[in-house]
């Protein structure tokens, strides 16, 4: 129920932080998991580390900021692996900016990584899915800032994964008939690079409390993506799983 044998799962941003780990959690359960990510070398390491472990990975380049970028990458992926059965949506920035600060330039580039390219990526990848007549699965990787876990200086970061959750709802939608499902992860604390390393002023609210479990792994997001990917969510599509490690009860 809940293998992955025989499927090719994209997953973008994962030479590193919550994208490796997916990509680790899926390679484990049988897919061929193509690492697409803009650092080209990083994503060759990481599918390296997954074959050394014998799984069975590839590596891709992409700016999710460009257009042309995605749409090659995504017509390479299908030339070398066929379309992909899974798709997630999992790169993005989580630099922070005080409202009276922030600038569209910085405002542009959150939401052109975090919401334009999740885009981008879905309509690529759906189209091929669809192609090929097999269904598949898309999971967005947005936030529990969605619920109530904000920092301030995060107000291009939260509208960006507003963005996407509904960009879940709409094409769930469009995409049901196809047999495609669509679903949103919501992580609450995780420890990655990206996070201890977000440019902006120090983060202050409600989001800097721990959680009541303690921080979350990327492994632990990838496990609420496999869910979504295997035969155990056949049925699931437009559903939101929140995984904070108890955070949205303090």
């Amino acid at each position: 129920m809940f293998s992955l044998d025989g499927k090719v799962a994209l997953v973008t941003g994962a030479a590193s932080g919550i994208g490796a780990g997916i990509a680790e959690v899926l390679a484990e359960a049988g897919a061929t998991v193509i690492i697409a990510d803009i650092d080209k070398a990083g994503a060759e390491a990481m599918a390296e580390r997954l074959v050394t472990a014998g799984h069975k990975s590839d590596a891709i380049a992409v700016d999710l900021t460009a257009e042309t970028s995605v749409v090659r990458a995504v017509a390479d992926v299908v030339s070398r692996h066929g379309a992909p059965w899974l798709l997630v949506n999992n790169a993005g920035l989580q630099d922070r900016q005080l409202l009276f600060d922030e600038t569209v330039a910085g405002w542009d580039r959150t939401l052109n990584v975090n919401a334009r390219g999740p885009f981008l990526m879905t309509r690529e990848v759906a189209q091929a899915m669809v192609t090929a007549g097999g269904g598949g699965r898309i999971v967005n990787i947005a936030s529990t800032a969605l619920i109530n876990m904000l920092a301030k200086g995060h107000a291009a970061y939260a509208a960006s994964k507003g963005a996407l959750a509904a960009l879940t709802t709409a094409t769930a939608l469009e995409l049901v008939s196809h047999g495609i499902t669509v679903n949103t992860v919501l992580p609450g604390g995780v420890a990655t690079p990206g996070a201890m390393h977000a440019k902006g002023p120090p983060p202050e609210g409600p989001a800097i409390r721990r959680p009541l479990m303690g921080m979350c792994e990327p492994r632990d997001i990838g496990a609420a993506v496999l869910f979504f990917a295997t035969p155990a969510a056949r049925y699931v599509t437009n559903q939101q799983l929140a995984v904070d490690a108890g955070w949205t009860l303090s």
